[in-house]
């Protein structure tokens, strides 16, 4: 397990757009100058936090999938993101984890936002997934799956690194910081966050306050109100040495949602 080279992308996002995010996007990370193992972008960062999904999903082989393949192979690592998929008639906020060389895995978001109707549109998945990076194992999640602390558990220690992509608001932004900390100390893992900025189409503004917290609750990272891409390493050492020093994660209790 090495440590692990990440950049996230706190953006705005063109409402509903998604050729100019694309391109917004394409610019903003072609100011990278150092080699990166994992690109982090919001949740549905080629639309905004959209229910208009007839409008705007596209297949499993459409524009954004192609686009994502292009880009983690042009900086050779992962990209991951959510966007807007339509699969056997059905629409999901699906986060896709794309490698260099063209495979990749999704995640859909489990817990789906009721409070803006997310339910009324989209289809809930019911599988986490962990993937493996430079001996990482990683656990990513969307937005709203934040507030739900028992499908994040880091049963048997299963995962290093636990990382939401999100539109969440800047009047709940509280919580936001809040429960990113708490995930991160409960659950003896980096905790990484990355939101979105600016108004939507809802004229909803986004603070972004995207960040990383350390398996102990220390700011790694912390940006508000602007774009902002930013390169940082979060380290091995101190996950082994954190759990070694306190071992709470083997008194935790087991068990499976059903």
């Amino acid at each position: 397990m090495d440590n692990l080279k990440i950049t996230t992308f706190q953006g705005y996002l063109f409402w509903e757009n998604i050729d100019k995010n694309l391109q917004n996007i394409t610019m903003r990370l072609s100011a990278i100058r150092e080699k990166t193992n994992l690109i982090i972008l919001p949740e549905m960062f080629s639309t905004g936090f959209s229910m208009n999904a007839e409008k705007l999903a596209e297949p499993m082989d459409g524009k954004t999938m192609k686009w994502m393949h292009k880009t983690a192979k042009q900086y050779d690592c992962v990209l991951t993101g959510s966007i807007i998929i339509k699969e056997n008639e059905k629409y999901y906020n699906r986060l896709i984890w794309m490698r260099a060389d063209g495979s990749y895995e999704y995640y859909d978001k489990r817990h789906l936002f009721a409070l803006g109707k997310e339910h009324e549109t989209y289809t809930p998945g019911d599988k986490k997934l962990i993937v493996e990076l430079n001996g990482w194992n990683i656990c990513p999640m969307i937005c709203y799956d934040l507030r739900f602390p028992v499908w994040l558990r880091n049963v048997k220690s299963e995962y290093d690194l636990l990382l939401f992509v999100a539109n969440w608001p800047e009047r709940r932004i509280a919580h936001w910081r809040a429960l990113i900390a708490a995930r991160a100390i409960e659950n003896q893992a980096y905790v990484i966050g990355v939101n979105r900025v600016g108004h939507d189409g809802n004229e909803v503004y986004h603070s972004g306050d995207s960040t990383c917290i350390d398996p102990n609750g220390n700011v790694v990272y912390y940006k508000r109100d602007e774009e902002d891409l930013y390169t940082f390493s979060i380290i091995a050492d101190e996950v082994k040495k954190t759990r070694r020093a306190l071992p709470f994660l083997k008194d935790a209790d087991e068990f499976k949602l059903v």
